[in-house]
């Protein structure tokens, strides 16, 4: 005797015959449609709201590099059929129309890496077919040392105010940097370079720190690092718990933000600074203190170098840094005057 066995809930006692091999066919069919179309909203349901909108951003520049062809795009956020007929041709076209427009190699790079992300969930969803897909996926970005030699053979080197390296600051710049006035505004700027050179913080983290983040009895603070999904415990430096402890004890916030807005010097409570604010407050205390075009990842370069300078084990500079792998705390280990040293053969 045949057993048959129900397919839609196999624990109901009804038996039903299973489905014939057209209706299994047309099953797949629909799952595969509803798959696709369910592709771009889970991949970025899975990427920080920073993430998406540097995606948005960016996809937005190819569809005005495609109207500047005069070719009409689509939503390429949302929609796999934007997809249809973009080819390798026009990603390579792309990333030369970045270059001529003079933006930095390293930026280009990130563009392009973006496009062909969203290419792939466009060959997923059958958008684009597996011979196209595999020729988007050869347009490869710049390494370091092409990166020199392409600005070397082009007018414009970059657009922006972006700077090509990040600098090292000296132990006397880092001083003059952490000496701000005695206002509510400059003690909390000490706090924020505090924070950012002796702990490394991105601007991004430094920005969503709260009063209650900070344990001033442990002498810790607890904060959310969104580029890498963790929270960390870092302790304070001597120079931050003073920062703080003066901060919060004369015109400081009581709760909530703790960076905030200061007008004439004083606080405005609830109003606190965005990544936007954090970046042009560090590039005027820079100036301050003789320091062109200070960024907040320069303090957080300057950290990172120092740590590695100082012997910090490369595990820890890591979690340290909250970075997911080795490859950007080892940029950090500069390399030692005689090459050789340290190396031992003997047992």
């Amino acid at each position: 005797m045949n057993t048959m066995i129900n397919l839609i809930n196999p624990s109901s006692s009804t038996l039903l015959p299973p489905p014939s091999l057209g209706g299994m066919l047309a099953a797949g069919q629909a799952a595969d449609q509803a798959a696709a179309r369910y592709a771009f909203t889970d991949y970025r349901a899975r990427k920080s709201a920073n993430t998406i909108r540097r995606h948005d951003d960016e996809l937005a520049l190819f569809t005005r590099f495609l109207a500047s062809i005069e070719i009409a795009a689509g939503d390429f956020a949302t929609d796999p059929d934007a997809w249809r007929g973009v080819t390798w041709g026009l990603v390579t076209a792309f990333q030369q129309w970045l270059l001529q427009l003079g933006y930095a190699v390293s930026s280009v790079n990130v563009r392009v890496s973006t496009i062909k992300s969203y290419a792939r969930l466009a060959f997923k969803t059958g958008a684009i077919d597996q011979t196209t897909y595999a020729l988007i996926q050869t347009v490869n970005g710049y390494s370091r040392k092409e990166q020199k030699r392409v600005d070397e053979g082009r007018t414009i080197v970059r657009i922006g105010n972006k700077k090509a390296e990040s600098v090292v600051l000296t132990p006397a710049q880092v001083a003059r940097l952490k000496t701000n006035y005695d206002t509510p505004t400059g003690r909390r700027d000490t706090l924020l370079l505090c924070i950012l050179l002796d702990h490394g913080l991105r601007c991004g983290e430094a920005a969503i720190l709260t009063v209650e983040h900070f344990d001033q009895v442990r002498g810790t603070f607890t904060f959310y690092r969104p580029k890498v999904d963790k929270e960390q415990t870092h302790t304070m430096s001597d120079d931050t718990r003073r920062a703080l402890r003066e901060y919060l004890e004369h015109g400081g916030p009581a709760a909530g933000m703790l960076f905030q807005t200061t007008r004439k010097g004083n606080i405005i409570a609830g109003q606190g600074m965005n990544e936007r604010a954090i970046t042009g407050r560090v590039a005027y205390l820079g100036k301050l203190a003789g320091i062109a075009r200070l960024s907040a990842h320069d303090c957080r370069h300057t950290w990172a170098t120092l740590a590695a300078r100082a012997g910090t084990p490369l595990d820890r500079l890591m979690d340290a840094g909250g970075w997911s792998s080795m490859a950007m705390p080892l940029r950090y280990v500069e390399s030692a005057k005689i090459a050789n040293d340290g190396v031992r053969l003997d047992s």
